[in-house]
């Protein structure tokens, strides 16, 4: 037997560290992100003192650099390494996995491009001290307010396949139906984060806080 036969196949576990990566940490990351940016929706006062408690988070730098930084580059490049690499038949059989495919692909590509872009103006720019102010004056640039538009959808849909494919491939949707279960959760999270994100990109650019009476309320 060859030692290249014996050797462990790398790009397996590569793969399989990226479909990982894509759930925990980076779609976690990104469900915190929605729900932290989600304050905004109850009012200016709540999304800064939401803002204010994860700028103060202990060895920020290192959590940061550990939990989002270091696993979104490497499942981002590694996705588009495979994007590269890799081929779809969609032209030739227009069947519903290869639209997936194809449009995991591309919107994974949008994705990394915008998570990147909204890292460095939201936390590099302003020294990790964004503000509701900062994001609002942001937004009443058409083109910012475009391109994130349609990074929250991409981000959304990118997250959505990426749970689907990732029950399957870990093997924890094996049989046709428990896919079809795993299908419809991706689908699922991709129409509530698309919703939610959109949400708050409105609330952001009309200044519209729909939830903000249950503050007064109380």
């Amino acid at each position: 037997m060859s030692a290249a036969a014996t050797r462990p196949d790398r790009s397996y576990l590569l793969r399989k560290l990226h479909s990982l990566s894509g759930i925990v940490p980076v779609g976690a990351f990104l469900a915190e992100h929605f729900w932290s940016n989600s304050y905004a929706l109850v009012g200016v006062a709540k999304y800064n003192e939401k803002s204010q408690e994860l700028q103060t988070i202990p060895f920020r730098v290192i959590v940061e650099a550990a939990v989002i930084w270091l696993p979104i580059l490497y499942h981002g490049g590694y996705g588009v390494y495979i994007w590269l690499k890799g081929k779809s038949n969609v032209s030739d059989y227009p069947w519903v996995g290869n639209w997936l495919y194809t449009l995991q692909r591309y919107t994974g590509l949008v994705a990394f491009a915008f998570i990147g872009w909204h890292v460095w103006t939201e936390r590099f720019l302003t020294q990790g001290k964004s503000t509701y102010s900062d994001v609002e004056h942001a937004l009443r640039n058409p083109y910012y307010l475009a391109f994130y538009v349609i990074g929250v959808l991409a981000s959304s849909f990118h997250l959505g396949v990426g749970i689907w494919n990732f029950l399957c491939k870990w093997g924890l949707a094996a049989t046709v139906q428990a896919q079809r279960a795993a299908g419809k959760l991706g689908a699922t999270v991709g129409f509530v984060f698309s919703l939610v994100g959109i949400l708050i990109v409105v609330s952001f650019r009309l200044n519209w806080h729909p939830f903000g009476h249950f503050v007064t309320l109380k």
